[in-house]
């Protein structure tokens, strides 16, 4: 037995020391050209390294309570990021499966039989003997992975684990920044229902003035006037109304990416604005550690490149190795006696002669994929540096309209004041009135409309810019305790 033992050991090391280099191309991640400052960086608010970038909890930066609750959640409720935690739960276990192929195979058999043989005597025949019979043998196979196919396909297993792993939190981080969009979104139609609340009210005292001008017999508020100022109240207060179905909307948005139904949560009106954010861009070269899209790409193209070698490898012999031992006895009694031990040795070798150019096909088809990755890869550098440009140079500009118009609502307040006032001492009619009241309320709701698309810019440039995420944070599925160094993309 103990040579048996040995002899399937012997086995087992001479495939190890049959082990080769991997066939096919080695991973060397392409070059991309990194530009050295953004466009709209000049007059940007310079960042340190690390200093005041986007944290995992980002969202607290805007000081609004619903955010801070709900924000949270995204990662264990929203549907869609649980769907793409279960792929990437599933690429972890198909690397398990890949790597399993690199070593042997252990199995055990048993087997027992009754049989009985019957012998003919001189014109008689009597019973033969019943006889029992067995065996039990320990397996062994092996694949030698002589020529690195099994390694390339553990190596593009584990790259598509990184790749999924990094989906997931660009996933997360999607979900994240539409519910703080939502949420602003929802604010503003708050603060645009407070606007109309306001303009009713102003609307409904015009309104009254015209009454009491018409009944002192004031020239300039003929019954005419009367009849506008009363469609202009009752337009406004149909145009607040019309507010609550695009509020609900909002709301109902926010339910369902938090996981819930809409009637399960509750959320009241609050006029209170989140607070805009400073938001330092850094250096282009850091958005590449930063962005997971881009460490997704990165990762698709390794394991693409993965692939080829795979491809390749199918050129070379294949060989397997199996051995057993163990023991077999007939009749069953005395079976695990040393004198009963049988063994062996095995081995089998196949190569592909001709197949009409299908391996050469495949290799093919291999190196174009990689190099469509290679092509995704670039292409999503690029378009995450024009977001953050587009970000930038949004929330410069935004911030010049944004002073621009609250010069301009305060000088409406004030023509709308004195036009009061003078319709009031009867020196102009109510055309003067309704004119800065229209006036009045365009450019607040102007301004109201510049300050929701400096927050989502604000939202939007965190969420270009990373979240905070680092591609330090992938794991390695090959050392699971480990990081993934080879992921670390570099200009």
């Amino acid at each position: 037995m103990n040579s048996s033992r040995f002899k399937i050991s012997l086995v087992i090391a001479l495939g190890a020391a049959l082990n080769g280099c991997a066939v096919g191309p080695d991973y060397h991640r392409p070059a991309v050209r990194v530009p050295a400052h953004y466009a709209a960086q000049p007059g940007w608010t310079p960042a340190a390294p690390a200093d005041r970038a986007p944290k995992g909890d980002w969202w607290t930066d805007f000081h609004d309570p619903l955010l801070d609750r709900l924000e949270p959640l995204i990662a264990t409720s929203n549907q869609s990021v649980r769907q793409t935690y279960a792929n990437y739960q599933q690429a972890l276990a198909l690397v398990k499966v890949a790597r399993a192929q690199l070593l042997p195979s252990f199995g055990l058999a048993a087997a027992v039989s009754r049989s009985r043989s019957g012998s003919g005597g001189a014109g008689a025949a009597r019973a033969g003997s019943v006889v029992d019979s067995g065996s039990l043998e320990g397996i062994a196979s092996w694949s030698p992975d002589l020529w690195g196919a099994v390694r390339r396909l553990v190596q593009q297993n584990a790259a598509i684990a990184q790749a999924d792993q990094a989906l997931l939190a660009n996933a997360t981080l999607s979900v994240q920044t539409l519910l703080a969009t939502t949420v602003i979104e929802l604010r503003i139609a708050d603060a645009d229902i407070g606007l109309q609340n306001k303009t009713v009210e102003a609307y409904r005292k015009t309104l009254r003035l015209t009454l009491q001008q018409q009944a002192a017999g004031v020239s300039t508020a003929p019954p005419s006037a009367v009849i506008a100022a009363r469609v202009a109240l009752e337009t406004e207060q149909a145009n607040r109304i019309s507010l609550g179905v695009v509020r609900a909307q909002y709301a109902h948005a926010i339910a369902i990416l938090v996981g819930r139904n809409p009637e399960d949560l509750d959320i009241p009106q609050d006029p209170v604005m989140p607070t805009l954010p400073t938001v330092p861009a850094g250096v282009p070269s850091s958005l590449l550690q930063r962005r997971p899209d881009i460490a997704a790409a990165e990762r698709s193209m390794a394991a693409q490149n993965a692939a080829v070698g795979y491809a390749v490898a199918a050129y070379y012999p294949s060989l397997s190795l199996s051995a057993a031992a163990g023991f077999s006895q007939s009749p069953l009694n005395g079976l695990l006696h040393a004198a009963n031990d049988v063994w062996s040795l095995g081995a089998n070798g196949a190569e592909t002669l001709f197949d009409f150019g299908a391996r050469h096909a495949q290799v093919q088809a291999a190196r174009a994929a990689y190099q469509a990755a290679v092509a995704s890869y670039r292409g999503t550098v690029l378009n995450a540096f024009a977001r953050v440009e587009n970000d930038l140079t949004g929330l410069q500009i935004l911030a010049l309209q944004a002073q621009a118009l609250d010069r301009a609502v305060r000088d409406a307040i004030r023509g709308t004041e004195i036009a009061l006032a003078e319709f009031q001492a009867g020196t102009v009619d109510y055309t003067a009135v309704a004119q800065a009241q229209v006036a009045q309320l365009s450019d607040q709701q102007a301004a109201l409309a510049v300050q929701q698309s400096r927050l989502v810019d604000a939202v939007a440039l965190i969420g270009d810019l990373g979240g905070g995420w680092s591609v330090d944070r992938l794991r390695d599925p090959l050392h699971p305790n480990g990081s993934a160094r080879a992921a670390t993309p570099t200009p």
